[in-house]
């Protein structure tokens, strides 16, 4: 079998650009996400239980269900509901951040259990509120230790976000699709198209590692 590099240096502008967009859907999807999973991890953790509950149907349903599912319902079946085409795009990042959010929200729920009870007593012996002192105190402790669960799923989002490409958004792997349809270079590019995703992961992880290390808690302190 012939190897053509040729076809590889053709495509590869073309695939960066597919590349940029995935950072983009993956971007916007976990800062989405972020707020949601915020929102939703302290919900889990309300002693009001209707909101207690709604968090917790929230976070079972988009976990126990597969993203592609999700990305299906968005596209195809919320546009039967409301009687309106869904822009792929809003489409794509509605559904990533809407998964996104579901495993964000566990990752925040871990967090603040695992900050110490006294905490959250001390900030309202200070007279602070409960959302002052989880503001103030409780969060901020919190986001320093949820950093390498983040990372991870701002790197598990950023796979998945190939999924997308069902639904004929442009993003690396479709741009890698469209490519071999034209080429039949089906080795070339989907060599391709790994390397640049193991790149785009490999950054990402030492990203998260620099901001463990800079950010780490000492517990002794």
């Amino acid at each position: 079998m012939n190897f053509d590099f040729n076809l590889i240096i053709q495509s590869f502008p073309l695939l960066l650009m597919g590349a940029g967009v995935t950072v983009q859907i993956t971007a916007l999807s976990v800062s989405f996400g972020l707020l949601i999973g915020m929102f939703v991890g302290m919900a889990r953790l309300s002693v009001v239980w209707p909101v207690k509950v709604l968090a917790a149907v929230y976070v079972d349903f988009i976990r126990g269900t597969p993203l592609l599912v999700q990305i299906f319902l968005i596209y195809f079946a919320l546009p039967i509901v409301v009687g309106q085409r869904i822009d792929p795009f809003i489409a794509a990042i509605t559904a990533c951040s809407i998964n996104s959010g579901a495993y964000v929200a566990e990752i925040f729920r871990a967090g603040i259990q695992s900050i110490d009870k006294g905490q959250m007593e001390a900030g309202r012996s200070l007279g602070m509120t409960w959302a002052q002192t989880m503001q103030y105190i409780i969060l901020p402790q919190a986001f320093k230790r949820i950093i390498p669960p983040l990372g991870n799923e701002f790197i598990a989002m950023l796979k998945d976000s190939s999924l997308v490409s069902v639904i004929g958004f442009e993003e690396l792997t479709r741009r890698g699709q469209l490519i071999i349809a034209r080429t039949y270079g089906s080795f070339e590019i989907w060599m391709s198209v790994a390397f640049i995703y193991l790149l785009m992961t490999l950054t990402i992880s030492r990203l998260v590692d620099y901001l463990e290390r800079r950010y780490k808690i000492d517990d002794k302190h």
